[in-house]
């Protein structure tokens, strides 16, 4: 009897909101999801065409940086695998190379358990997939993909997929001026919302699509972002920022990145990061603790 009462209990949609929330008010049960060589130590040779085959994702402790959980293949495929998401616990996963028909598989480690998303009804033409996003949208509490692809006459198509249906759909109304040549660069997804950096001729700027409501908006960058190599898109004290590690400092020996972030659909900068000139390579992202 007492079994059963707790299986209902932990198996119920309140109690598994108020775990997921008091998790995430105390930054409880955080790790840090890395893709490292099988050797800490040994350097990437990047010319190495067989290097790849020898990395693997891990779970690392966001505190003391100890590893804690090795990550396989759900499907114990030896083939490479890109993470494009994660969420309460859930990771999305997919081919490295992405085309239209690549399978999805969203993965609970924890468990060992995971879904593979149906294969889509919606495309009868064959897309290139320019980016996959996953992440949770507390506003329809449901966690979604995003998927934006494009044919190479300029024709985008977006679809979404909801985990709690287990189906895509297809977004028809897309905007005009999404309907032009340009080129993907880098994206987040924060609170249910796609955020992706795109290139259209000289303009650049972040393409942001809620999916939930499937309202697209556009935020021209700042004009002091000119190209996308040095720059990071991460979210800091829940706000969309942009860091870009371009210009020099004006103190001797030392470095800057230079922040911006979203407020009321303004870009407003802040005060650069300053560090030693060799103390790293550039910014990676914001940590839970907006640092």
């Amino acid at each position: 009897c007492t079994c059963k009462s707790w299986c209902d209990l932990i198996g119920c949609l309140s109690f598994v909101s108020a775990h997921l929330n008091r998790n995430v008010t105390k930054h409880a049960h955080v790790y840090l999801l890395c893709l490292h060589h099988l050797n800490f130590e040994r350097p990437d040779d990047i010319g190495d065409p067989y290097v790849k085959h020898e990395f693997r994702w891990s779970l690392f402790s966001d505190g003391t940086f100890e590893q804690c959980l090795k990550l396989g293949h759900p499907l114990g495929s030896t083939e490479h695998y890109v993470i494009y998401g994660s969420s309460n616990g859930l990771v999305c996963i997919s081919d490295e190379i992405l085309n239209f028909d690549s399978p999805i598989h969203i993965w609970n480690p924890s468990v060992r358990k995971f879904r593979t998303t149906p294969t889509s009804t919606n495309i009868n033409t064959k897309f290139s997939i320019v980016s996959l996003q996953f992440g949770f949208h507390p506003g329809v509490n449901d966690c979604k993909a995003v998927r934006v692809m494009r044919t190479n006459k300029g024709a985008v198509a977006i679809e979404v997929y909801s985990l709690r249906t287990d189906s895509w759909k297809m977004i028809e109304a897309i905007p005009p001026w999404l309907k032009c040549t340009w080129k993907h660069h880098k994206g987040t997804f924060f609170n249910g919302v796609a955020y992706n950096f795109i290139e259209k001729g000289p303009i650049f700027s972040v393409m942001s699509f809620d999916s939930g409501s499937e309202e697209f908006e556009e935020f021209i960058a700042p004009d002091a972002i000119f190209r996308p190599m040095e720059l990071c898109m991460d979210v800091y004290k829940e706000q969309l920022c942009l860091l870009l590690d371009f210009y020099p400092c004006e103190e001797e020996d030392m470095d800057k990145v230079d922040f911006w972030v979203l407020q009321e659909n303004r870009w407003k900068q802040l005060c650069p990061f300053v560090y030693p000139s060799d103390y790293y390579d550039g910014a990676i992202g914001i940590s839970i603790d907006n640092k």
